[in-house]
């Protein structure tokens, strides 16, 4: 599910939780009290809560220790005040609060239970305000306790933020976490919105604006955007109207033998469809009547290892290139990924290109810097991913799939596609794209080959790797969230063209 966007509709910055605490210092600085962003933070968690519940229910708001607490004040005071029965419990002694938090809490004139008393009985919503998404050690003892009898008991509960136990810069649960039925958070996403386990505990989610000026935010500059159009823009591109097929770009997809030739044909079609203006697929001699005789969009041209797809790649109109879907595991498969390194053109390396680099991933980084190659991307889902980069323990044990796609972009030096269904897309230079549109209905056989094949075209017509593997991996989403249930891979090209034409229109 996408996130709501809320009063800051279009904005696509993903802050950290340090780049969100340096807006809000900012702010504070440029003569905004950190007080008023507090309370406008409440307002709008308690506006969210009143359209989850009928008037006069009953709330129960926990409160921590912190910023995160305070905002849970400030909400328990408008929920009050509009009617709601609202308890207040705190985690801690009301008088060890500090700061804005203090501030907020001398505005609820109602009691304040300790957080071991709390009470579940005709509670018809819970306001999770215990931890914010800076939480760094697993939720312990009575906060933990209370959390799983909330949850025991399936009352719907709105997080403040992120839900407790949540960490907000990489959607891991710390200890245990409280799935919540709504969040709202500020300002801007965190990456915990959109990585998995974390995006699914947060449930719908929503963006307040309290203040904090885009102008702020872009001072920022933050790396981590949520995948869509507005960041590719010109993606789709429009024909020109006196152009012609060969300024629109030439895909070459590589197949493999005669009993794996499906997945090149996937491939060369989701490039046809994502507006290469040719696309050949390049077969061995074995697959060239089955080629042949399955396509009748695409050229089918005979290459057989190393030398044959060299010859191909002798005609420089073949600007971009899709290997590995279907292609064969080896060193055939190595030396072909070098050469098209070599020939700088647009690459896409998927599947078998990159299994037949398994454990040896330096092996591939250094063909990358030898040949300067600036325009290459690989798509891995997680078992790929693990496979080629199992001797790099920098990149496999990091905790989430945003720092793994942000090192391996790093380690190899091209723009790393982690499928999954939270996607990142990352570029060796640290910007980062979080896809938010993924849908479960891709997870079969040959979805993958299509992917490769839209970043192929995508690529093929001269738009930047980070840009075509983001489009790609977008496009490639709705196409399958238009098709749903029964999804199977061939009719994702044909959906990628309605996907296509609405952005256009």
């Amino acid at each position: 599910m996408q996130p709501e966007r809320g009063e800051v509709g279009g904005m696509n910055e993903i802050l950290t939780v340090e780049e969100m605490a340096r807006a809000d210092q900012a702010t504070i600085a440029a003569g905004t009290p950190g007080i008023v962003l507090m309370e406008r933070a409440g307002r709008a968690v308690a506006d969210c809560a009143q359209e989850m519940v009928q008037p006069g229910a009953s709330i129960l708001v926990l409160c921590g220790p912190g910023n995160n607490g305070g905002d849970g004040f400030v909400a328990a005071r408008c929920l009050a005040g509009r009617g709601y029965v609202v308890s207040l419990a705190l985690l801690g002694a009301r008088e060890a609060l500090t700061g804005d938090a203090a501030l907020a809490a001398e505005g609820w004139a109602g009691p304040v239970l300790p957080l071991a008393d709390t009470a579940l009985e005709g509670v018809s919503l819970v306001i999770d305000a215990l931890f914010g998404a800076g939480l760094n050690r697993p939720i312990e003892g009575i906060a933990r306790e209370v959390l799983e009898k909330i949850s025991a008991a399936s009352i719907p509960v709105l997080a403040v933020d992120v839900p407790s136990g949540v960490q907000g810069n990489t959607g891991q649960v710390l200890g245990f976490a409280l799935e919540a039925s709504r969040t709202v958070t500020f300002a801007r996403l965190k990456p915990a919105h959109g990585l998995y386990p974390g995006r699914r505990l947060c449930g719908k989610v929503s963006v307040a604006d309290i203040g904090i000026s885009d102008a702020m935010i872009t001072s920022l500059s933050p790396k981590l955007l949520v995948n869509g159009p507005d960041l590719w823009p010109g993606i789709p591109a429009r024909p020109e109207e006196e152009g012609h097929k060969f300024r629109r770009g030439h895909l070459l997809v590589v197949s493999g033998g005669v009993e794996s030739t499906g997945a090149a044909r996937l491939a060369a079609q989701a490039g046809a469809r994502t507006g290469a203006g040719l696309v050949t697929v390049a077969s061995p001699s074995d697959a060239l009547t089955v080629n042949a005789a399955a396509l009748t969009d695409i050229m089918v041209r005979q290459s057989n290892g190393v030398a044959g797809l060299e010859a191909l790649l002798a005609d420089p109109r073949r600007n971009a290139v899709v290997l590995g879907p279907g292609g064969g595991i080896g060193l055939t498969t190595r030396d072909q990924v070098k050469l098209i390194l070599e020939s700088s053109r647009a690459s896409v390396f998927d599947a078998d290109a990159l299994t037949s680099f398994e454990g040896d991933a330096v092996a591939m980084a250094a063909y990358v810097r030898r040949s300067g190659a600036s325009q290459a991307v690989i798509t891995p889902h997680d078992g790929e991913f693990s496979r080629l980069f199992n001797k790099q323990s920098e990149i496999i044990e990091a905790k989430d799939r945003l720092t793994r796609a942000r090192k391996a972009a790093a380690f190899l030096g091209l723009v790393v596609v982690l499928k999954g269904p939270d996607s990142v897309i990352a570029a060796p230079d640290g910007r980062a794209a979080l896809s938010m549109n993924g849908t479960p209905w891709l997870a079969t056989a040959g979805s993958g080959d299509v992917l490769a094949g839209a970043i192929g075209g995508l690529l093929a017509q001269g738009h930047q790797a980070f840009e075509a593997a983001a489009a790609g991996v977008w496009l490639h989403a709705e196409a399958g969230r238009s098709i749903g249930p029964g999804l199977m891979a061939h009719d994702l090209p044909l959906a990628l063209r309605s996907v296509i034409a609405g952005l256009l229109d």
